[in-house]
């Protein structure tokens, strides 16, 4: 699921009716399980990403190194790395932290990040959904007299 949608569902789901307050507060749990369930499937999409990230890098230092064999090259569509810097392990981490691969997601990754963190202030929100249901009861009261 795309940011995007995710606050869009948000910007119709966080909106509270005043004149139906009751059933307001029967949506909580609802809501609460809509967005847990989003957030979990999100937190294992972060999970995975990170075991690929891993196996990227390791696929990376091979390729630098120059230990990749020509069967793995060819299927990765990769060319040979000509320069030697096997020694040099700071040109090695420059060049792996750089590469374009790695690169692309490290920034899914930071994407994938702040949709857990957006959604986790969702739920965060719902929780206190209940005490804001009843200050505007509370207000009605007050304001009606009673």
């Amino acid at each position: 699921m795309k940011l995007e949608e995710i606050q869009e569902s948000w910007s119709s789901d966080s909106q509270i009716d005043d004149t139906q307050l009751d059933n307001e507060s029967l949506k909580i749990p609802e809501l609460h399980h809509k967005y847990f369930r989003i957030f979990s499937d999100e937190k294992l999409k972060l999970v995975r990403m990170y075991s690929k990230q891993k196996e990227l890098r390791r696929l990376k230092w091979l390729y630098y190194t120059g230990k990749l064999d020509q069967e793995t090259l060819e299927n990765l569509e990769w060319h040979v790395f000509d320069l030697d810097i096997k020694k040099n392990r700071s040109d090695l981490e420059m060049f792996i932290e750089s590469d374009k691969d790695i690169l692309e997601l490290t920034e899914k990754i930071a994407y994938q990040k702040e949709k857990i963190e957006y959604i986790e202030s969702i739920i965060k929100g719902l929780n206190t959904r209940g005490f804001q249901i009843k200050n505007a009861i509370d207000w009605k009261k007050f304001s009606m007299g009673a």
